[in-house]
């Protein structure tokens, strides 16, 4: 950039700057929106191919009767129609529902008491429980599965054992399809570490001077946290629940190595852990009834977009930003 000479009002020549004309900035815009495009491209390529096309496919795919093995055959809506008078689909929807319903608010308090705590904690006990909570995340979700077997195995599990010690009779949690939902969510709270990292990081960034504040007007633990700590953390606390909420509606790999028979008859040995996603997989690889899987994964698509869609517009009554005037 160039610049003019210019005179002071003490006479002192000074310089202003010169606006370089704007047909000079555009060849350097647009080369550097060919460089990152350039560097981007690999991410691009791969979202087309691998996410973009897949998605369309399945789009197409269901509205045909394709088994993998011949030629997909249009059949128009037949496989909606299908999906809606079949009695697996609303059963399994309706045990993914309930599953939502009750992990989802259990995983946030648990979470949100958690990073309160810790947040009292020193630096070092901390960074070490910090550790401790999240090292569960990186677990094989099928461990998970099989480690519910060995916990909440009715005969022989250490949940019931325990239990039995104070002289309490155990649920069938493997059995009883209304005690399955609850041991999976039990046994979901081994993965509450990356929730709790979240709240805990946002906790720690409200401004000290409220709290010092509430303190001096005489409010104690409690009602600093449900007057100045939910508040100021809810956009954090509403991102836990969309993500939360998103992953309870896709459940499937602890259910499904818990309870799948390993033949190829697509079997299920617990009717009240048949979720969604599960007879979803049943129908696209043991069944290779891949048209009609297809239909119930963009249903399921539609039920997750619409379910967020009513969440984003509730919290504009709950969420507070900071800087928000409104």
């Amino acid at each position: 950039m160039t610049t003019a000479p210019s005179t002071t009002t003490d006479g002192v020549e000074a310089r202003k700057p010169r606006r370089r004309p704007a047909g000079r900035r555009q060849p350097l815009r647009a080369r550097d929106t060919r460089a990152a495009l350039l560097f981007i491209s690999p991410w691009i390529i791969g979202f087309l191919v691998f996410t973009a096309w897949p998605i369309i496919d399945s789009l197409y795919l269901s509205f045909t009767d394709y088994d993998v093995l011949t030629d997909a055959n249009f059949v128009g809506v037949d496989n909606y129609v299908q999906l809606f008078n079949d009695p697996k689909v609303a059963s399994s929807l309706t045990n993914t529902l309930i599953f939502a319903l009750i992990k989802v608010p259990v995983i946030m308090v648990v979470a949100l008491a958690l990073a309160l705590l810790l947040n009292q904690a020193s630096q070092r006990t901390a960074g070490f429980f910090r550790t401790v909570f999240f090292i569960p995340n990186m677990t094989p979700t099928v461990a998970v599965g099989v480690l519910f077997l060995l916990l909440f195995n009715g005969n022989q599990g250490l949940i019931n054992s325990v239990l039995g010690v104070f002289g309490i009779q155990g649920p069938a949690w493997t059995t009883d399809p209304g005690w399955v939902k609850v041991g999976l969510v039990l046994i979901s709270l081994l993965t509450v570490g990356g929730s709790i990292i979240i709240l805990l990081a946002a906790i720690r960034n409200v401004p000290i001077e409220l709290y010092e504040s509430a303190r001096i007007d005489g409010a104690n633990f409690w009602q600093q946290t449900i007057k100045i700590t939910i508040p100021m953390i809810s956009p954090n606390l509403f991102f836990v629940f969309i993500v939360d909420s998103i992953a309870a509606l896709q459940t499937f790999t602890e259910a499904y190595t818990a309870f799948s028979n390993t033949d190829t008859s697509g079997g299920f040995s617990n009717s009240g852990a048949l979720f969604y996603a599960i007879y979803l997989f049943q129908q696209a690889f043991s069944f290779l009834h891949m048209g009609y899987a297809s239909a119930m994964a963009w249903i399921l698509f539609l039920i997750v977009m619409v379910i967020t869609a009513v969440q984003f517009i509730v919290s504009r009554r709950f969420i507070y930003y900071e800087g928000d005037q409104s």
